[in-house]
């Protein structure tokens, strides 16, 4: 298949720039990925569409307010800072810019100097190995000083950090939200679990590589970026214990589609398991372990659409997609969700 093939006209003003409030009242697509049948509900509506027996898998990932501003002690020149990947404790790879600024060698202070840092290497792609010095601990600090890392399409200022983060978030390590579950309220998740339905949980820490555009014409020639994962033992155990019962593994975003699908073994069985993971799904993958999708709706020509119609078909993913624009449904991040079953 050809990237192209994924491309559909998307009008800017669909492009959701803030969170609905409450979290649970945006809306939902429901796509019977073998029919093609198409729903219009509401979020809330969720729980109507899920059985007993059901079960959920939840990223847990938090994202990290990564995005920081350094002044070059030389210079007095200003870049920014985006925290990519934590290679040990205060030595980070980090995307810079302007780049030609942030040499080997070079030193910079951040905020009031609660942080300062010195430029260790760089990378073949361009990014920076950063190593920071600090007197507290390093995320209690960029909670201070820094911005959430929204992705380039939203160009609205977030007044509250917390709607970047899904209700259950628990582990940092994040540069962009899993960000399907930002539509679940506490209360909702209350009510899924007195109907029945377990809910699991997994880390998988998103890298920006998820807002990367795919620039090869074959798109079985792209190269995925590497995302580090975890499977609890109680979280594998649940997933096999729900197929031996007859329930749905329903995933809560893509995140989570492929962590656990990196992880299935051919019949499906997941195991306790921590690793890095760079599957890529597209039409033609045959799923191991997922029975059902909640996600959101995904850029044109993105890794990410390829995954949803590699589930529900490429014909019912695009006609799902051209009805949502016809329907005027709210697009990426902080957009409409689709429940795909």
């Amino acid at each position: 298949m050809k990237t192209s093939d994924f491309y559909y006209d998307l009008p800017e003003e669909l492009i959701a720039q803030t969170p609905v409030e409450p979290r649970n009242s945006s809306r939902m697509m429901i796509l019977n990925k073998e029919t093609g049948e198409i729903q219009h509900k509401i979020f809330k509506d969720l729980t109507d569409y899920l059985n007993p027996g059901d079960c959920l898998i939840l990223n847990d990932t938090r994202v990290i307010p990564a995005r920081i501003y350094g002044v070059k002690k030389e210079t007095g020149a200003v870049v920014e800072f985006l925290l990519l990947k934590q290679h040990e404790n205060l030595v980070w790879e980090c995307l810079c810019g302007p780049g030609k600024r942030a040499k080997i060698g070079t030193e910079f202070v951040f905020g009031d100097g609660q942080l300062e840092c010195t430029v260790k290497d760089i990378l073949d792609d361009g990014n920076r190995i950063i190593e920071f010095r600090c007197d507290d601990n390093i995320f209690a600090v960029l909670d201070e000083i820094g911005q959430m890392p929204l992705p380039p399409y939203i160009k609205a200022k977030l007044e509250d950090k917390e709607r970047y983060q899904t209700v259950y978030s628990e582990h940092l390590g994040s540069a962009a939200a899993p960000t399907a579950g930002l539509h679940f309220t506490n209360e909702m998740l209350d009510e899924i679990k007195a109907k029945g339905v377990n809910i699991g949980y997994v880390t998988l820490h998103v890298g920006l590589g998820t807002f990367r555009p795919v620039k090869v014409d074959d798109v079985t020639k792209h190269k995925m970026h590497t995302e580090h994962y975890i499977i609890p033992k109680e979280t594998a155990d649940l997933i096999n214990e729900t197929h031996k019962n007859g329930g749905r593994v329903i995933c809560v975003g893509t995140t989570s589609c492929r962590t656990i699908e990196s992880s299935a073994t051919k019949n499906g069985c997941i195991k306790e398991d921590e690793d890095d993971t760079s599957i890529f799904i597209y039409p033609g993958y045959k799923f191991k372990c997922m029975d059902a999708l909640i996600t959101n709706f995904h850029l044109p020509e993105s890794t990410l659409i390829m995954l949803v119609s590699a589930f529900a078909g490429y014909d019912n993913v695009m006609n799902a997609y051209k009805t949502a624009v016809e329907e005027k449904y709210r697009f990426f991040s902080f957009g409409d969700a689709m429940f795909i079953c």
